[in-house]
């Protein structure tokens, strides 16, 4: 069964839900648009699923829910945030703004952030930088769910890597991936859901192949490209973790255990457009280059070449205009929260009228 709900009543109630659990308005309405809006780009797995997890830490004082945080060292190209374990989507929003103004005055800037949380979809900060005309590439580290290439002990997080890239009229290019086959995320979305996973997307806690979603969970996932994405999840680690002086590896911590401070690190590496040419060329060539990618014909079981980004933006405005998804199960749990703190309209109240499925 699943329930359809319109993006701006879901994104007011999510407001509401971190209101009255302690947050600052306007914190409140960061962190509620960047978990709509990875619902909107179809990115569940870091959209309003953290809702409850994110409030649990709350109320265990585990997260800080006071504003804190505070900028330790800065130079014109650069600036470090003590994230001072606030919900990490707080002081990664706050750094991304950071480093694209000082991007646009020297061309280059970095922002590194240490002391943070689990700070959702990186798409959102790389596509902001993106729509200020500057290149960003953006990672963050994450626990330990992934093996080394070769080991069967967990060492690694799915460390996502993402870049955002302004564009001309084909529009700006946005791309994010963990490093690991898949994000964690989605296998918790496939227990909840009640559905294998496919084969070669994680393996069990004894270093074996499994579609058994909870024997993934307790297992570990794979790196994406074997070698290839266990080095770019160590290259993750030492830039958002080492470089920050955040926790790495093994030592970040869970946020599913209630009581472990994550320690988690974040890094942006921004560059002006036009650092080298004309910002107008540079968008000109960006057009030319996706125009002659979108003309190469298909292969086999493909409709077409796809720019990076551009099935989660047709994704996005089709759910700005049908309505976002959710699970019965989750639509429960929503519920559940916004029950304990009294927001009114109710969850279930705001369920779009003909857009129950079963």
């Amino acid at each position: 069964m699943t329930f359809y709900i319109n993006h701006t009543d879901l994104e007011s109630y999510v407001k509401a839900i971190f209101q009255k659990a302690g947050l600052k308005e306007d914190h409140s309405a960061t962190v509620a648009k960047h978990l709509v809006f990875a619902n909107l780009r179809g990115v569940d797995s870091h959209g309003v699923t953290r809702v409850k997890n994110y409030i649990d830490r709350l109320e265990q004082g585990v997260v800080n829910w006071e504003h804190s945080m505070s900028v330790t060292k800065e130079t014109p190209s650069s600036v470090f945030i003590d994230g001072s374990n606030e919900l990490g989507i707080i002081p990664a929003t706050e750094g991304i703004k950071l480093a694209v103004n000082k991007a646009k005055n020297t061309g280059v800037a970095i922002a590194g952030i240490n002391h943070s949380n689990h700070c959702g979809m990186l798409a959102d900060y790389t596509g902001y930088a993106a729509k200020h005309d500057c290149v960003c590439i953006a990672t963050t580290n994450a626990p330990s769910y992934m093996a080394p290439w070769g080991g069967k002990e967990r060492y690694f997080g799915t460390n996502p890597i993402s870049y955002g890239i302004p564009g001309g009229e084909a529009g700006n290019i946005v791309f994010d991936m963990a490093t690991s086959i898949v994000a964690r995320g989605k296998i918790k979305l496939a227990i909840q859901n009640h559905e294998d996973i496919p084969v070669g997307w994680a393996i069990t806690k004894d270093g074996e192949p499994t579609t058994d979603a909870q024997e993934a969970m307790d297992g570990m996932v794979l790196p994406v490209g074997g070698p290839k994405g266990y080095g770019l999840a160590l290259l993750a680690d030492v830039l958002s973790g080492l470089l920050t002086g955040a926790s790495f590896g093994p030592s970040v911590g869970r946020p599913e255990n209630l009581d472990d401070v994550q320690d988690v690190g974040q890094f942006f590496f921004v560059i002006r457009a036009d650092i080298f040419e004309e910002m107008d060329t540079f968008k000109k060539r960006m057009d030319t280059m996706a125009k002659e990618m979108k003309q190469i014909p298909a292969a086999k079981g493909f409709d077409r070449v796809y720019l990076p980004g551009e099935i989660e933006d047709e994704r996005e405005k089709e759910r700005r205009m049908s309505g976002i998804p959710l699970t019965k199960e989750l639509a429960d749990e929503l519920h559940a929260v916004g029950e304990r703190y009294g927001i009114s309209p109710r969850l279930r109240e705001l369920v779009l009228d003909g857009m129950l499925m079963s």
